[in-house]
């Protein structure tokens, strides 16, 4: 700390209002607002008369303060105290007094519903928040000095402490300022500027060391200014009750002889300042001039160091790019022989495919002639395949004939037994039990002759066959019953799965489902496209199925009216083969394409 910052801290703390007059910007420490309002109301009170001291901006000189304390007599308008105990009128203690009547308080704070109460009080608390920041201004500077930190929802925001020495000497000695107050509430966009003050540090009232000391209530959107001697405020309406150090002050000023103004040290202090600063000055001068003559003097030698650094500075960095270069250069040979050997394998490897692909030609008419052949005998296998399946379609056919009923559309009967559509009201169920353990026997034999493997698996054993679901999730039970039981629900779905067995290997033929409740329609379907074809359907051998010597006739055993069928081994339309159907009295005219 210099000499004149310990006396101006000797200085605040024995005489505040000395230091007054001598207070500049570097002293600011810090700066508070209590009591922010954003949208102040009047500050008019019903039923009472406008005076000097009710006006915000009233003048408060020292030489109208001066005169006040001087003059006892005068009172200001606006009271302090109580005025009746001036008045006399207690005076007498055995006058009887009015009893006071009591007003029944109707604020809206006084509602009996605590819910109610408290969503009042917390609309005013969030109506008084805000969030606020200010900025400091000097005359003749465009931009701000200092802009603080934005303090959020508060109605009395402290701000940080801050230091402006940093801001040089310009504005450091400076004495006053302009503050700017922005804040913002939560209704509004953004910040508006609340208040804007232009004050001299010289009109600063003091309140206290602590604000806590400072028991007077403050007007709204009161700004307070830290010092190290104590808080200070510009406000002009405060009572005129003056702590003990101001009415010191205010004495000394009266009365010079009884407190003096300041100490002879102090005096001499000040008085030899500016002889302390012009020697400091003036040696710093001599210092510089005597460095400046020592560098000019071993201009050669510091030059000839400068150029050695430099110089082995280029040398460290030349053998830093060498040593890269080195590295570079193995790392590229090493590349380069890696190269040179993958080439001569590569080369290797396309000599043995040379002599493979040689050789490889001279196969190639061989395997020409063998891959016609097999072509060939891949054709007739299917077409004994396709044989093959005529004949076992053929044979199912007769094992579990499917004929219509007569005048009833789409109603079948396998082996003499008639089977429902998926409706199983008012029938025999010992009937329906048998055709179902037959439909499920055929769809059984049909999964394994097609190759193809059923997603609900069937358990044939006559007419109390079962069918599983093992796919379906949660559920109670994974085997359902082929034949009527007391749980209608049961056989239904079991109905059902037996269905979706028949629509799956149609799928797999390439076949289109009309309908997939007709469980016997689509049967028949299935049979009479596996049966269409033109081609010889191969006798049965004794001792199994045989495959057929290349030439070799066979009985022809294809069934009667497959005039209409396709070309040969293929299978024939599916409209075709409805149509076919329709020829055998089953009316089609009441079931569309889904």
């Amino acid at each position: 700390m210099d000499k004149d910052t310990e006396h101006d801290t000797g200085a605040r703390r024995e005489r505040p209002w000395l230091y007054a007059w001598n207070r500049r910007l570097r002293h600011l420490q810090g700066i508070s607002v209590r009591n922010l309002v954003v949208t102040p109301p009047t500050t008019r009170v019903r039923g009472k008369t406008i005076d000097d001291d009710d006006i915000p901006n009233t003048l408060k000189t020292p030489s109208k303060i001066l005169s006040q304390n001087e003059n006892h007599t005068l009172h200001p308008s606006r009271s302090f105290t109580d005025l009746k105990s001036h008045s006399g009128q207690h005076d007498n203690p055995k006058e009887p007094t009015m009893p006071s009547s009591r007003r029944r308080s109707t604020l809206f704070w006084n509602d009996p519903n605590p819910r109610t109460r408290q969503v009042k009080l917390e609309d005013i608390i969030n109506s008084r928040m805000a969030d606020t920041f200010f900025s400091l201004h000097c005359e003749g500077l465009d931009e701000p000095i200092y802009i603080s930190e934005i303090v959020d929802r508060a109605n009395n925001p402290n701000f940080r402490a801050f230091d402006l020495n940093l801001c040089g000497p310009y504005v450091s000695r400076m004495d006053g300022l302009t503050l700017k107050l922005w804040t913002k509430t939560g209704d509004m966009p953004e910040f508006i500027l609340l208040v804007e003050l232009q004050l001299h540090l010289r009109s600063l009232q003091f309140l206290g060391k602590t604000l806590e000391s400072f028991h007077q209530p403050l007007p709204a959107n009161s700004i307070l200014f830290h010092f190290p001697d104590g808080v200070y405020s510009n406000l002009t309406d405060l009572p005129l009750v003056e702590t003990s150090l101001q009415a010191a002050g205010h004495k000394s000023i009266a009365d010079a002889t009884t407190l003096p103004s300041s100490s002879y040290d102090a005096l001499m202090k000040l008085a030899n300042l500016d002889e302390c600063v012009q020697d400091a000055l003036a040696t710093r001068e001599k210092l510089e001039a005597q460095i400046s003559s020592i560098l000019q003097q071993n201009e050669r030698s510091l030059n000839v160091a400068s150029d050695a650094a430099v110089a082995q500075e280029k040398l460290a960095l030349t053998k830093q790019y060498v040593a890269m270069e080195r590295k570079r250069v193995r790392a590229a040979v090493r590349r380069k022989e890696e190269l040179i050997a993958s080439i001569k394998a590569r080369k290797e490897a396309m000599e043995q495919g040379r002599s493979a692909q040689e050789k490889t030609r001279s196969h190639l008419p061989e395997a020409q002639e063998r891959l016609v052949s097999s072509e060939k005998l891949l054709d007739q296998t299917e077409e004994d395949i396709k044989g093959q399946l005529r004949r076992i379609a053929e044979d199912l056919l007769t094992i579990y004939p499917i004929e219509p009923i007569p005048d009833k559309p789409l109603a079948f009967t396998i082996a003499g037994l008639a089977l429902p559509n998926s409706t199983f009201e008012d029938i025999d169920r010992e009937v329906v039990a048998a055709a179902l353990g037959h439909t499920a026997h055929l769809v059984y034999l049909l999964s394994f002759y097609l190759s193809v493997h059923l997603p609900y698996p069937i358990n044939v054993n006559g007419s109390t066959s079962f069918i599983q679901d093992p796919i379906s999730a949660s559920l109670p039970q994974r085997t359902y019953p082929l034949y009527p039981v007391s749980v209608q629900y049961r056989f239904e779905y079991a109905v059902f799965l037996l269905n979706k067995d028949i629509e799956y290997i149609l799928i797999k033929q390439g076949l289109r489902v009309l309908d997939i409740r007709h469980t016997l329609p689509n049967l028949k379907y299935l049979l009479y496209v596996l049966t269409s074809g033109d081609s010889v359907v191969p006798a049965r051998k004794a001792g199994g199925v045989r495959a057929l010597v290349a030439g070799q006739s066979t009985p022809d055993l294809s069934r009667r009216g497959s005039v209409e069928s396709g070309a040969s081994g293929e299978l024939v339309h599916p409209r075709k083969a409805w149509e076919s159907m329709s020829r055998m009295n089953i009316s089609l005219a009441s079931h569309k394409v889904k």
